[in-house]
């Protein structure tokens, strides 16, 4: 069985992040999606709240594709979590140049650390390039329309933290 990892914040998970996640299932038999718990970067949605968002929106990418998708939070090492779920491999999205660059010197230190989980690079739709959730979180902080970016489910989420504020 291929199992694949796919890591990040997700905070909040965007239209980009489910490109790849759409396409990262037609290539493994199991994906994990792998929520980093990463204090350092303030997360705008607690952990919880990313989770169910993300399981919520995976659900009908579920279905369509046949491959269970499960959502595992983690706050180790990326190596050590891909060992924990039984990755094979490590999917990685990729916008820009710059993403490439950093993603690089990554897949070199994993490697280091264990050259027996492979990472595949998938590159974003043009459509969805741009969309980085840092910004989708700036624009819909200051009031802008975000409803191109992420799922209804996701914006609804982010009036609903921002109106609080």
């Amino acid at each position: 069985m291929r199992v694949g990892l796919y890591p990040g914040t997700f905070d909040p998970i965007t239209l980009g992040h489910i490109d790849i996640i759409r396409r990262a299932a037609l290539l493994v038999d199991k994906l994990v999606i792998g929520v980093a718990i990463n204090r350092d970067k303030g997360p705008l949605f607690e952990l919880e709240k990313r989770v169910k968002l993300i399981e919520a929106e995976c659900a009908t990418l579920a279905e369509q594709t046949g491959i269970e998708i499960i959502v595992h939070p983690f706050e180790n090492l990326l190596i050590d979590c891909a060992r924990d779920v039984g990755a094979q491999v490590i999917v990685r999205g990729l916008r820009a140049v710059a993403d490439f660059e950093y993603e690089y010197q990554m897949v070199g230190m994993n490697r280091q650390l264990d050259d027996s989980i492979e990472t595949v690079f998938l590159m974003a739709e043009a459509a969805h390039q741009a969309i980085a959730s840092k910004l989708v979180k700036e624009i819909a902080r200051l009031g802008g329309d975000v409803s191109k970016f992420v799922t209804p489910r996701v914006n609804t989420e982010l009036r609903r933290q921002f109106d609080k504020a």
